[in-house]
């Protein structure tokens, strides 16, 4: 079973039907993959949710179903329960880089996982610093 931590910009993409290739992965019915997200990001859709709308040409009642459809395949966790081992290491990685994934970054060291995302600037940045679990599509390690 392959444990995935879906960056908030993820959610956007498939949100705003940038990628059918990202909507095809978190729709599958791949049991293969568990789909972990910070709590957080539920509050990040919500602030961004007039924005979404906008671009992505979606009503307010189909922005609604896709986000049910979305958040139903999450599995979220507080990320107050993630150990102090975990954020530490998360936040050294993530300073100088970019602070507010950190979060994103823990939970994946803590669980073992890959990280999703679309954040280059991070990737780079944290593949600078020796972190290299990334869920990237086109690598073939879906």
């Amino acid at each position: 079973m392959k444990t995935v931590i879906v960056d908030t910009n993820i959610l956007f993409s498939i949100l705003l039907r940038k990628s059918s290739k990202f909507r095809d992965i978190l729709f599958s019915d791949a049991e293969e993959i568990s789909f972990y997200c910070c709590r957080f990001s539920i509050v990040e859709l919500f602030k961004h949710k007039e924005k979404l709308l906008k671009y992505s040409k979606l009503s307010e009642e189909e922005m609604l179903e896709v986000c049910y459809s979305i958040l139903k395949r999450m599995r979220f966790f507080e990320e107050q329960t993630i150990a102090d081992d975990s954020i530490k290491q998360a936040h050294e990685l993530c300073k100088e880089v970019d602070e507010k994934d950190t979060a994103f970054v823990a939970l994946t060291i803590e669980l073992n996982g890959r990280l999703w995302t679309k954040d280059d600037e991070l990737k780079n940045g944290l593949k600078k610093k020796g972190f290299d679990k990334f869920f990237e599509i086109d690598s073939g390690n879906v």
